[in-house]
């Protein structure tokens, strides 16, 4: 793996220490009832013209529609402070640079923050349902797949697109109609010490970054309905760099670190430090290049993942490539400690994942490319799987002859889930289409004898495995590992 260059940058203070500008003097009502929309614009639009500072939310409820952030203005909410989504659709723009609805927008400004230990509270459940009850009643057009006005129309807490130097301190953001925060080819992105509850409804993701360069997470807390740490790449010409992701803990109906929801450029030069991941549906990590996009020099050193539904997913696909040659290579993911429970984990929850891609047993982590676009370069080290194990050839059957192994589909258009090929050969990992995988110190533990070996790797040319544990009841005489169309792997 390339050395990993993160640029130090401070966001804070930008512009010097910062005028303090009061909401109350704008006239501004903490009473949870009036709209204040226009009132908080007019006192961003006068802090702007002013040369930049604060505005200054002291405890109390705000309600708003959307507003705009402009350039050198911080929106800083004191403890006891929410700034309160409104519950009526149409106080929200749909702003039409970026073809999305949000409380927040900033747009190609500079030195903006929201600051404070106070707590942006979208409302979102209200508020979507009232847009669905607008198309019923044919004031909205909207299409309602699944029964749910589409993402872009409902209002996220915050859209920022094309900003420089950004900051979000220390607030708690929940309960948006949509995603919750986005940020779409920014520049200089610090967020940290926040607290995500964000649960209310579905597409509720925990954190979107787009396209971004320079960018910090740290510091964490992020529980969502939908992706808790997410990024993506909307633009074939632009990609996600140089990113750090630090001491964050994740919880998730959906996957809990992911790249690549949508990734038509790429995602280059991430270190994740200090994951802990919980009661999540889908994977711990998940990095796709399915639109034609690239992944390539990531770190992920030290994650603890307690009760997720899978462990690591790493797949290229071919869905939206329109010619695109996608890759990813050069990848390290160590010092992991892993549970995988026999039982749905983010069940109880309002906005559970759907039960789904059935009949399979619990499914392996695994690194699934295809034939012509090789995932290269993987390292794991460290790391410790521990599963239920009690895979049932009754219920869900996938054999191990070279015939079986071949019948396994491709699926390089279907969306990038671990569970998309329903039952696969192995219980602990599975491996196909790649070139030098490396498994350095890394145990394998089933609590239940299972029909399956540990791992299958097919069509893998080239790796070295060193320190490989596996623990399995009544396993004595089986064999751990498979090798199908594969050469030049050293098991030691």
């Amino acid at each position: 793996m390339n050395k990993l260059f993160l640029v130090v940058f401070v966001l804070i203070s930008q512009w010097g220490r910062a005028q303090d500008f009061h909401a109350a003097d704008f006239g501004i009502l903490a009473d949870g009832q009036a709209l204040n929309t226009r009132s908080i614009q007019a006192a961003i639009d006068h802090i702007h013209e002013k040369g930049g500072g604060r505005l200054v939310f002291r405890a109390g409820n705000y309600v708003t529609g959307t507003i705009y952030l402009k350039s050198n203005v911080t929106l800083h909410l004191e403890e006891g402070a929410s700034l309160l989504g409104s519950n009526n659709p149409f106080d929200y723009v749909k702003d039409p640079y970026v073809n999305w609805q949000s409380m927040i927008f900033a747009i190609k400004q500079q030195n903006i923050g929201i600051t404070g230990k106070g707590t942006i509270n979208g409302r979102g459940f209200q508020t979507a349902v009232n847009a669905v009850q607008n198309v019923h009643r044919g004031i909205v057009e909207d299409e309602l797949k699944l029964d749910r006005v589409r993402e872009w129309n409902r209002p996220e807490n915050i859209y920022f697109r094309e900003c420089v130097g950004v900051t979000i301190q220390d607030i708690t953001l929940r309960d948006p109609g949509s995603w919750n925060q986005t940020y779409d080819q920014c520049v200089n992105l610090l967020v940290e010490r926040i607290k995500v509850d964000s649960k209310s409804y579905w597409n509720n993701d925990g954190i979107d970054v787009v396209d971004c360069k320079d960018v910090i997470i740290r510091d964490s807390y992020f529980d969502a309905a939908d992706d808790a740490i997410c990024f993506k790449s909307h633009d074939p010409n632009a990609f996600c760099d140089n990113v750090l992701v630090e001491n964050c803990v994740a919880r998730s109906s959906a996957s809990a670190l992911k790249f690549g929801t949508v990734s038509r450029g790429g995602f280059r030069n991430f270190v994740v430090r200090n994951l802990t991941v919980y009661d999540t549906y889908r994977s711990a990590i998940t990095f796709a290049a399915v639109d034609g996009g690239f992944v390539e020099n990531i770190l992920v050193d030290g994650v603890r993942s307690i009760n997720t539904g899978n462990v690591i997913f790493l797949r290229i696909g071919d869905r939206w490539s329109k010619g695109k040659k996608p890759y990813m290579k050069d990848i390290t993911i160590k010092n992991v400690y892993a549970e995988v429970p026999l039982d749905k984990p983010d069940a109880g929850y309002n906005y559970e994942g759907p039960i789904e891609d059935l009949p399979r047993n619990i499914s392996p982590a695994s690194i699934v490319g295809l034939p012509e676009y090789k995932i290269e370069n993987i390292r794991m080290e460290n790391i410790e799987f521990v599963y239920p194990g009690g895979g049932n050839p009754l219920y869900a059957y996938r054999g191990i002859t070279p015939a079986e192994l071949d019948s396994i589909p491709e699926m390089a258009d279907k969306y990038p889930e671990f569970s998309q090929f329903k039952e696969l050969p192995a219980w602990g990992f599975y491996i196909r289409h790649a070139k030098n995988i490396d498994f350095k110190n890394v145990t394998f533990k089933a609590a239940r004898k299972d029909y399956r070996p540990a791992i299958v790797a097919d069509d893998l040319a080239g790796g070295t495995w060193t320190g490989l544990r596996f623990e399995e009841p009544q396993s004595e005489e089986k064999k751990q590992y498979i090798f199908h169309n594969s050469q030049n792997v050293h098991v030691d």
